[in-house]
């Protein structure tokens, strides 16, 4: 059966990082910077990102074999790695394939990067000012990018999942950002679109959005995905771990 289209696609966002909970530590505080020692792909998931992401592997587990990732597509940096391989070892995923792709690493935040909102406000007002009047989706920090840069990535990203795994399950564990950007490449939204969605609020760690292959009258997978749910915590929420919504540590405050 000819199709161009993964069967199945998950995306989701790490586990709570130790950058996570140093950032709200910061906010808190209402602090300049944010107290963290190691550059931003070291980061690694925290206790409760831990649980956050064997829950996750537990929900996955209890899914019928044929309902079940075959591969897995991870972002490099650590606090990704760690869910994925989490995720693997507590649903007994053996026959998936884990794969890691630096397209999946989250926004580089340049300049701003370990900056609260107050920091960004002190340090670089300019840049703060030039941000509100452009628009977080195409502003770009000195030494980082834009919304549309990772989008950019993003898009060569769906063109090897269109070519490598079409007719396949496949999980993707990245970044808040990537989540969001992912959602706007298949979904087809405009700027407005997914910065409404943005508003709403961060993406909680290990929320799951999930897509199914969209087939033509002829069975065939090649007519696009649908989304089937958006940022979904049954899996944390079944077993009573705390969902947390925090941004990634690096990540520049929401307007």
């Amino acid at each position: 059966m000819e199709t161009r289209w993964p069967d199945m696609l998950w995306v989701v966002r790490h586990g709570q990082s130790a950058g996570n909970v140093a950032r709200d530590a910061a906010e808190l505080a209402r602090h300049h910077t944010i107290d963290i020692a190691w550059r931003d792909i070291d980061v690694p998931l925290s206790e409760l990102g831990e649980q956050q992401s064997a829950a996750l592997g537990e929900w996955f587990g209890q899914a019928p074999v044929h309902e079940q990732p075959q591969v897995i597509l991870c972002s490099p940096y650590v606090r990704a790695v760690q869910t994925a391989r989490l995720v693997a070892q507590h649903s007994r995923l053996e026959h998936a394939t884990l794969r890691l792709d630096e397209r999946l690493r989250e926004k580089e935040f340049g300049i701003l990067d370990r900056l609260t909102k107050w920091g960004i406000e002190q340090h670089h007002a300019q840049l703060a000012e030039q941000r509100a009047h452009v628009g977080k989706f195409y502003f770009r920090p000195p030494g980082g990018e834009s919304w549309c840069d990772v989008i950019l990535r993003l898009r060569s990203l769906q063109e090897m999942v269109t070519r490598e795994y079409a007719g396949q399950r496949v999980l993707i564990v990245a970044h808040q950002v990537i989540v969001n950007c992912v959602r706007y490449l298949i979904e087809q939204m405009d700027e407005q679109q997914i910065l409404d969605i943005d508003r709403q609020g961060d993406v909680p760690n290990c929320a799951v959005t999930t897509y199914r292959a969209l087939r033509t009258a002829e069975g065939r997978a090649d007519a696009g995905m649908q989304l089937v749910q958006a940022n979904f915590l049954a899996p944390l929420r079944n077993t009573r771990t705390p969902v947390t919504r925090e941004p990634d540590a690096a990540a520049a405050p929401k307007p």
